[in-house]
């Protein structure tokens, strides 16, 4: 592991009615750890300060699914060798098939997204579908919540969580809509299906290094819902495809499970036009930081909707989810997904090493 010089502090300019742009010196990011094997999209740190990283199969990683990195920043199978050691053919319930999101929870919690399926796109394989939760203070695996066919369904990509006291709300970025899951009992329900807040656009393509990026089949790559925040009190569930723009929602309403589908979606709103985004956070003051793809940067949209650029950086291609830390840090997974042989022909064009990257943002 090799750092670069910490800067003390980013002097921010003042928000203007659009957008502001501030960019601090490039030490500023802070380069945590590096892989020349794993390709991690998601970070989250325990309440002790460990960090664990995990990324999807299909981007070629060939480390561990779920990892947490020692002090010398190299990954190490977590929660253990079994659970990261899933082979095709082999039982998909009790182990990592494809991670896509992990999220650090109360009570020192981890949260692990299991889409099911080791290709992107395909249908999830029998039990494999899951969200896991593990104890971050004893490594131990607390619950198994599987996601049947019916939630999980054959061209679904379950894709993230956030969690309000009993609930879970999680993303369908293959078969548009939310997922609606009840922690006590395990029960699940798909909401917003195929509405158009949980919907990708058709034109607002994914434009990375000016060029939109296509699928596996040559057409544009189409990504629905994706990420997904919730509001500081829990009152409103923010979410859009990975294209935006974004919708709010009441949760009030998600936990209804009394209301029809139009009566549901008639309780969507337009919340904020943000471009493509890999990945987002929501602070506790209602600041929402997000990675700007076309333009390699970290930005903020402020409780008023202003919006920042935090920093810009040719190192920021495709930051993925990010995670603010207690002490101000956001750490900063950058995983290329763009660059991965699967969009470019079977042929990789990632820049290695994969960086971790942290910034200090307050």
């Amino acid at each position: 592991m090799r750092s670069l010089p910490l800067v003390t502090s980013l002097l921010l300019s003042s928000a203007c009615a659009t957008s502001t742009v501030q960019n601090p010196p490039a030490s500023s990011l802070v380069v945590a750890a590096e892989s020349d094997s794993m390709i991690w999209n998601a970070v989250a740190l325990s309440d002790e300060g460990s960090v664990f990283v995990a990324g999807p199969r299909w981007t070629g990683s060939t480390g561990p699914s779920l990892a947490r990195l020692d002090a010398e920043g190299q990954p190490h199978p977590y929660p253990d060798e079994r659970w990261n050691g899933w082979q095709p053919g082999q039982d998909a319930r009790e182990a990592f098939v494809n991670i896509n999101a992990i999220h650090r929870g109360p009570e020192d919690s981890l949260w692990v997204i299991d889409t099911g399926s080791p290709d992107f796109g395909g249908a999830p394989l029998p039990g494999g579908a899951k969200v896991v939760r593990i104890d971050l203070k004893s490594g131990q695996v607390l619950r198994v919540y599987p996601l049947g066919s019916e939630i999980a369904t054959p061209t679904s990509y379950v894709d993230d969580i956030r969690l309000k006291g009993t609930r879970g709300y999680l993303t369908d970025a293959g078969r548009p809509g939310l997922i609606v899951l009840d922690l006590e009992t395990g029960a699940a329900r798909r909401v917003l299906d195929n509405a158009p807040a949980t919907t990708a656009p058709t034109d607002r393509p994914i434009v990375l290094e000016g060029k939109v990026l296509h699928a596996p089949d040559g057409s544009a790559l189409r990504v629905h819902a994706d990420p997904l925040e919730l509001s500081p009190d829990g009152q409103w569930l923010y979410f859009a495809s990975l294209h935006g723009p974004w919708s709010r929602i009441e949760t009030r309403w998600l936990d209804d499970a009394s209301l029809t589908p139009e009566a549901l979606l008639a309780h969507v709103e337009p919340w904020a036009d943000l471009p493509p985004t890999g990945g987002t956070w929501l602070d506790t003051n209602g600041d929402l930081y997000f990675s700007d793809l076309a333009e390699d940067a970290l930005k903020k949209r402020t409780p008023e909707g202003r919006i920042e650029t935090v920093v810009a950086d040719p190192r920021l291609h495709w930051v993925d989810a990010p995670f603010l830390a207690a002490d101000g840090w956001l750490w900063l997974p950058v995983p290329q997904m763009d660059r991965v042989a699967l969009f470019n022909g079977g042929v990789a064009r990632t820049v290695r090493p994969i960086q971790l990257l942290r910034l200090r943002v307050r």
